[in-house]
């Protein structure tokens, strides 16, 4: 069984290339509130709409105080051609190695169209300015994940979608 964070957990810090092949890490994030979130594959249904999601919420989740990061096995040049292709505004990072995934709970053992499988598991952390864990999300769902994100974090003021 894969151990999923929980809030006050210390934040396994990480350094991973972006889609340019720059290094980002979750310590240069210190003072900001990040939401990271894992996902199986770019240029997928489920994930196009989870990115293109993060991406038209970006501004307002900026505003909120918070950062987003999304992170895959997928190579950096995967990682472009989606972000180019969908006009994504969202970071990117790839973990071909699975190992800031499995850290972080977000692989391992899932269910997929009824058989048991090894995988990534969709999911969401939200990380504070310490590098404490606040929230945790496991299994969630691609599409109307960010709205719920957003009301589960009170950040849905009237009239947001």
């Amino acid at each position: 069984m894969t151990h999923r964070l929980e809030p006050g957990d210390p934040a396994p810090d990480f350094t991973l290339s972006d889609d340019t092949g720059a290094p980002v890490s979750l310590r240069d994030l210190r003072g900001r509130k990040v939401i990271v979130y894992f996902y199986p594959k770019a240029m997928t249904p489920g994930c196009t709409t989870q990115a293109c999601d993060f991406s038209d919420s970006l501004d307002a989740l900026r505003g909120d105080g918070y950062e987003v990061v999304g992170i895959s096995p997928d190579s950096p040049a995967s990682l472009a051609r989606f972000r180019e292709r969908d006009g994504l505004t969202i970071r990117l990072l790839s973990d071909p190695g699975r190992e800031v995934l499995t850290a972080w709970g977000a692989f391992g053992e899932k269910k997929n169209y009824g058989k048991t499988v090894q995988g990534v598991i969709r999911s969401t952390v939200v990380v504070d300015e310490a590098g404490v864990v606040s929230q945790a999300w496991y299994n969630v769902k691609a599409s109307g994940h960010v709205a719920k994100l957003r009301r589960d974090l009170g950040l849905d003021q009237g009239g947001a979608r």
